[in-house]
């Protein structure tokens, strides 16, 4: 599989700080040897999964992969240190094929992304020395293993990404190579180094030492031209193969001038061909295994049924074969009689060894006619006869009715056994059917699971929390310090009402009212329970708590004189007016709103007034994510959102499902 280049890997880190920074770490797996796979979450976007293969490729991916089992040690490794913590930046080492992603939890780790050679991805701990690498190497003069200081390998040639021209040309002129291939080792490859000439009036095979200093500079403006292109006119493409269409050649980020002949298929960003190219590779692979191992599941019942057949067939040959021979015994019986009677008396004189030897001598003299249909005779006295055109044995110990007997005994024990063998083979056929049937169930399934996650997109209020009050106005709350900003400053005016909890670590709540009416008690008392919901009352475990509503002219970003208002947070002038003891507790469900379905969660109510299509959530003990799995198959048949989706919409802290007829006799029937 094509390695990352190093432009790639510069295109890749561009678009990657643009998405992962900030991103907090969730949990990492790894679904085959050299590939790790990290989930991240994003505020107000959800889940993001974070591929790299060492020695092969990094980007975020879309299409699942599945994971073993048992996790091995190093994914664990990752979870255990990394969990949790944030990523603070993501860097090319000198326009190396090396990565390095900082990550920001109770101290600085470091996770290298290696993919020079076979390629490694190590952790690192502050000082960066190695915690654990995936693969533990050694070589003369560096160690990746644990407890031992991180080197970077030796250096070759220049930053090409950072050079002036007479850097170029101290390079140039201490190389032998022509020049397309001093500049393709100094680390950007055969096909970049191409391009960078195909800008310039240079030849290729021009000796790299005998280039002019103005064509020194002509060179320098061409690698700068390039790395321009790919910053900041990227077209990434994937390459299409001349001869077979349905195979990829290549992928770029950027147009390139060896490839103008070709078919390309381009793509919004970098990151989704690198997914494209790489992962649906990695899909069909796993559906070519998972088709191979079906096959030798179905081979092994498709070689019994061949033995089985066979053995029909036999059975079908020896009853013919049998009664042909008993028929022939009783067709020439005077014949075989007046042999027997000739033998009988040899006895008298010969013993069988004898007698064998007499009957060859004769039939070669062939003075005996009727010894001539005699093929041999074993010691046993046991006569084997060409009769027309069969052979036959014939018993003279036991006599000719007897030997003709054996035979159709023998073809009468071949058709008691047809019936037997017919069965096995309807059953060996069901057998394969039934495979076969659960053959393409899997591999539906397969594709169905490695397809990628189709992102819905979603509108400003899904990004932050919103539910419909029963009254039907929309209601908006913050996610986190950013958008508590969001909802008051961006989302909200003079008509509209904040709510808060009365609690420390609650969503700025607002109402927001269209017009000039007043806003119902019942709305206020929706959106009153939709604040304490997504407090920290939640995660303290409470069943209820009080919350407060005021006009927004009462809420200021002006703290007294000598305090600090922190981000999110808002000061509160005048009078609150609370609303007390409002039930802690969610229902989230599959709405129809604003021309799509959506997953809504806010007030039982509010959502019983929407769907039939909710559950009731309260604080409890199960872990979001478990939580989420459950609730996706109660809600969700169709199977139009992902468990991401219900996760995004849950208060922060474990939760359990509340049965109806519980929230019935608790808070009484819903109206």
């Amino acid at each position: 599989m094509k390695s990352m280049s190093n432009v790639d890997i510069y295109r890749i880190v561009k678009e990657l700080n643009e998405e992962i920074i900030g991103t907090r770490i969730d949990k990492s797996y790894q679904p085959t040897y050299d590939t790790i796979r990290i989930k991240l979450r994003k505020a107000g976007e959800g889940r993001k999964d974070l591929v790299m293969q060492a020695g092969v490729r990094i980007h975020l991916t879309d299409y699942p992969q599945p994971n073993p089992t048992i996790p091995p040690n190093f994914p664990m490794l990752l979870r255990k240190h990394l969990s949790g913590g944030t990523i603070t930046s993501i860097k090319q080492h000198n326009f190396d094929r090396i990565i390095e992603i900082t990550v920001q939890k109770n101290v600085e780790y470091t996770l290298i992304v290696e993919l020079f050679s076979k390629g490694n991805v190590i952790l690192l701990d502050e000082h960066r020395n190695i915690i654990s690498p995936l693969k533990h190497r050694k070589w003369q003069d560096r160690k990746v293993t644990s407890h031992e200081e991180y080197k970077y390998p030796p250096e070759k040639g220049i930053n090409i990404n950072d050079t002036n021209p007479d850097e170029i040309k101290d390079v140039l002129k201490s190389s032998d190579a022509d020049v397309t291939r001093t500049i393709a080792m100094n680390g950007l490859g055969g096909l970049y180094a191409e391009e960078i000439i195909s800008y310039t009036n240079i030849q290729k095979t021009k000796l790299a030492k005998d280039l002019t200093d103005e064509e020194i500079v002509e060179l320098d403006n061409a690698i700068k031209e390039l790395f321009n292109r790919i910053e900041n006119e990227p077209n990434p493409q994937i390459i299409i193969e001349k001869e077979d269409k349905s195979k990829n050649k290549d992928l770029v980020p950027i147009n390139l001038n060896k490839y103008k002949e070709y078919e390309s298929k381009p793509f919004d960003n970098f990151n989704i061909a690198a997914d494209e190219f790489y992962s649906k590779k990695i899909v069909n692979d796993i559906k070519s295994q998972e088709e191979d191992a079906w096959s030798k599941r179905i081979g092994k019942f498709e070689k019994r049924l061949n033995m089985q057949e066979e053995s029909l067939e036999g059975f079908y040959k020896t009853i013919d074969e049998t009664q042909h021979k008993g028929d022939t015994i009783y067709a020439h019986y005077n014949e075989i009689q007046g042999i027997l009677d000739v033998i009988a008396n040899a006895r008298l004189k010969y013993s069988w060894k004898e007698i064998g030897s007499i009957i060859k001598k004769s039939k070669k003299e062939g003075n005996i006619p009727e010894l001539s249909m005699i093929e041999s005779v074993d010691k046993m006295g046991v006569l084997s006869l060409k009769l027309d055109d069969v052979v036959v044995q014939i018993d003279s110990n036991i006599g000719i009715p007897e030997s003709a007997e054996k035979y159709y005994n023998k073809g009468k024990k071949a058709k008691r056994k047809i019936n037997g063998v017919k069965e096995a083979i309807e059953n060996t056929k069901k057998e394969i059917a039934k495979l076969e049937s659960k053959k393409e169930i899997a591999i539906e399934e397969l594709k169905e699971k490695q397809k990628p996650k189709e992102k819905r997109e979603l509108k400003w209020y899904e990004k932050i929390r919103w539910f419909i009050s029963r009254d039907g106005y929309l209601v908006i709350g913050g996610r986190d310090a950013n958008s508590n900003e969001q909802v008051v400053k961006k989302y909200s005016k003079n008509n509209d009402i904040y709510l808060h909890c009365d609690i420390h670590g609650a969503p700025s709540t607002i109402v927001q009212n269209n017009s000039d009416d007043e806003i119902p008690e019942s709305t206020l008392y929706d959106a009153a329970c939709f604040a304490s919901s997504y407090s920290s009352a939640w995660s303290e475990g409470f069943s209820s708590y009080d919350s407060y509503w005021v006009t927004l002219d009462q809420v200021s970003k002006t703290p007294q004189s000598g305090e600090f208002l922190k981000k999110g947070s808002f000061v509160i002038r005048g009078r609150k007016n609370f609303i007390r003891n409002v039930p802690v507790l969610i229902a989230i469900g599959i709405v129809e709103y604003d021309d799509d379905k959506r997953i809504m969660a806010g007030p039982v109510q509010c959502l019983d007034k929407m769907t039939d299509n909710y559950v009731i959530v309260k604080p409890g003990f199960t872990k979001k994510e478990r939580i989420s799995k459950e609730i996706l198959n109660i809600i969700d048949k169709n199977k139009l959102f992902g468990v991401d989706d219900i996760v995004r919409n849950l208060p922060s802290g474990k939760c359990d499902l509340l049965d109806i007829r519980e929230y019935n006799q608790k808070y009484g029937k819903i109206r």
